[in-house]
């Protein structure tokens, strides 16, 4: 259907600068629009058992898997991320998200018996789902896939900047039998497209993944209508290495923090960006880290070669380089890096992985989320301190705590205010719950934990 907002959305390549393709723009019309069919496709889907519903999910992941080559490329060429790793994340991970529903459908009661009522879990209503350009797919599969499973219709905002991939699913959606009004895609910009979603009366939950500027004023749209609503929002995350690592762990321990940093060209929520050491090895942690640094090899995100490719857009880069500058002239010292276009890569929005010094913990390029490959090594004396500024902002996502003593890292761990913390090389769990403390956000994604944010209770005395 036409969309009403006029002009289209170009999509622009990061890598060359260059618009391929576009979607329409969506407003107020088309977002009520698609509401109502979902409010009109409620009763009859919620109506049908979880078991159906998880297996239509299943389905989907079948034959996402099937298109994974062709949503990798459009993925690169909207986002920017290496190749190798579109794969692997950025289409892996919602295949395996839309996989695991029946699973977790059969392990979830969706009735019991408390003395003498019968307690039901029912499906929230209508869901607006307002996702990211940073892991788009998979941000949209964690909301969609659990949403589906538990009876819910959605209404679908995906990001205007990487688009593309939204629309792959509804045809794969639709291709595998779901009722029309069941799920439903409007384009469009979040001042035009997603206010109108998280502000419409038949709107019963926002889901909404993106910055804390912008959960803010989605909570503040869907307060207005007392709807419930799950924030996924930003972070500035601690990898605390404690002082028992021998030499060969604390370097190695070092050199992961940088990847745990640049993943995504450093456009992860969770990414550990604040690398917190023991105060008497920092020289040691600026060298390892600055070496490492310098293997992350910048360029064309479809080389072989290729370990950091672009920023997502021009106003990200810019972002970045803004806050490059600002730390400068806080007098950080920039050990690599810094705000300069990397060498041969004046076109496409690069920006060099950079590793910062000689911060306080109350600067604001330690306190603020920066969303690219910057690094920030802190020093610390002793444990109590290390927790207080692994804290000491106002986010709480995520966090890392590396030891030699396992169980010295986890007592550690217990005392970090942040929703997903990694000990040592624990590896990412997509059935644990993911979401955040303080301004990072409410509510929890991934797993059966993903799944009870979209279900509400109804108790019925007998």
């Amino acid at each position: 259907m036409p969309a009403s907002g006029g002009t289209a959305i170009q999509v622009v390549n990061p890598a060359t600068e260059e618009a391929f393709d576009e979607v329409p723009r969506g407003g107020a019309k088309d977002v009520a629009r698609a509401v109502e069919a979902a409010a009109a496709a409620l009763p009859a889907w919620s109506a049908r058992p979880a078991a159906e519903r998880a297996e239509l999910c299943a389905a989907v992941a079948a034959a996402l898997r099937t298109r994974s080559e062709e949503l990798a490329s459009m993925i690169v060429d909207e986002l920017g991320m290496p190749l190798p790793l579109a794969r692997l994340i950025q289409v892996g991970s919602p295949i395996r998200t839309f996989a695991s529903m029946p699973e977790l459908a059969a392990g979830l009661g969706f009735e019991e018996r408390v003395g003498g009522s019968v307690v039901y879990r029912d499906p929230i209503g209508v869901v607006g789902a307002i996702t990211p350009w940073n892991y788009p797919l998979h941000q949209i599969a964690a909301k969609v896939a659990p949403a589906l499973t538990a009876g819910c219709t959605v209404v679908l905002k995906p990001s205007e900047v990487t688009p593309l991939n939204a629309f792959v699913l509804a045809d794969v959606l639709h291709e595998a039998g779901f009722p029309p009004g069941v799920f439903n895609l409007v384009s469009g910009t979040g001042p035009e497209a997603g206010e109108a979603l998280a502000a419409h009366p038949l709107v019963d939950m926002i889901s909404f993944t993106g910055s804390t500027r912008a959960g803010r004023r989605v909570a503040e749209l869907a307060a207005a209508g007392v709807k419930r609503t799950a924030l996924e929002l930003g972070g500035k995350s601690a990898n605390v290495l404690l002082d028992d690592l021998d030499d060969a762990g604390f370097e190695d321990a070092v050199r992961k923090g940088v990847g745990a940093c640049y993943l995504n060209s450093g456009q992860t929520c969770s990414a550990l960006t604040r690398l917190l050491v023991p105060r008497e090895r920092l020289p040691e942690a600026e060298r390892f880290a600055a070496e490492e640094a310098l293997t992350y090899t910048t360029g064309d995100p479809r080389d072989p070669g290729t370990r950091l490719g672009p920023l997502v857009s021009a106003a990200q880069r810019e972002r970045v380089r803004d806050h490059l500058r600002a730390a400068a002239e806080d007098g950080a010292t920039i050990l690599t890096g810094g705000p300069d276009a990397p060498e041969g890569l004046e076109r496409g929005f690069y920006v060099r992985p950079t590793v910062l010094t000689g911060v306080t913990p109350e600067s604001r390029i330690a306190q603020e989320e920066i969303f690219g490959p910057v690094l920030v090594v802190l020093p610390y004396d002793g444990e109590d301190e290390a927790v207080r500024i692994a804290n000491g902002t106002a986010y709480g996502l995520a966090a890392g705590v590396r030891a030699a003593d396992p169980e010295r890292a986890h007592r550690v761990a217990r005392r970090l205010r942040a929703g997903q913390i990694r000990v040592n090389d624990g590896a990412h769990n997509p059935l644990a719950p993911f979401g955040g403390f303080k301004q990072s956000g409410y509510g929890r994604e991934y797993g059966r934990f993903g799944l009870e944010e979209f279900l509400t209770t109804t108790s019925v005395q007998l």
